[in-house]
């Protein structure tokens, strides 16, 4: 799971960070309400953690403009601002959940884990067509066949699995996967879908990685194979 945090005080960042990491979530932390924004809009993360007293865009505008980007990631609001007025504010402005500073870990973990749970059941594998991503030990299995991934393999796969007939671009590939402070390029992602789609035929899945000109790739079913077996 995949959390961002935007607080413009970076001690509290920094250890809500080392917090969440000893959890065994992936972090990422920035430090003002636009550059949040900014990374909110990727869709790459699994929840925002979002102070409202920022300058420049306070919290309150954060989530409203990710909301109207049809962004539909967890909010939970952290702040010292206590009075009903301001939770209120928070909700209507697109917040899931409303935690007042100074705040007890074991609370927000609590409400982490909550909101995290609200989206959907927790799974064990990827299905798409007749290729399964077993979650567990990074294994590819098509029928009698599988293959075990590599690290990155594995990351590259589940995040095409979870998109399945979405666009994603290298850019965004390149986050969810490498991360934004990475020196990776989009070299990288080609050589990956490169590797994938191989590892996809020689399983025989009927599952394609295709690439869209100018915007990056997506993951279909071969509708020659889906109609084959229906």
């Amino acid at each position: 799971m995949k959390i961002l945090i935007i607080e413009d005080e970076a001690l509290l960042a920094d250890s809500l960070k080392t917090l969440l990491e000893a959890k065994g979530f992936e972090v990422d932390c920035v430090y003002n309400g636009e550059d949040g924004l900014a990374y909110a809009q990727t869709g790459i993360y699994d929840l925002l953690i979002l102070d409202i007293m920022m300058p420049g865009l306070d919290g309150y505008e954060v989530a409203r403009r990710v909301r109207k980007s049809r962004c539909g990631t967890p909010i939970l609001m952290l702040t010292a601002k206590s009075e009903l007025e301001d939770e209120i504010e928070g909700l209507n402005s697109g917040a899931d959940y409303y935690l007042t500073k100074p705040f007890d870990s074991r609370k927000l973990l609590a409400c982490i884990n909550a909101l995290l749970r609200r989206q959907g059941p927790q799974v064990n594998e990827l299905v798409v067509g007749n290729t399964s991503l077993n979650l567990s030990n990074s294994t590819l299995v098509c029928g009698n066949s599988k293959v075990r991934l590599s690290s990155k393999e594995f990351d590259v796969m589940r995040f095409f699995m979870s998109s399945v007939g979405q666009i994603l671009s290298k850019d965004m590939i390149l986050c969810k996967v490498w991360g934004f402070d990475s020196n990776a390029v989009e070299n990288h992602v080609e050589v990956y879908v490169g590797l994938l789609r191989k590892k996809l035929k020689y399983l025989g899945s009927n599952v394609k990685i295709e690439t869209i000109r100018r915007l990056g790739y997506i993951m279909e079913v071969d509708e020659i194979d889906k109609e084959v077996t229906d």
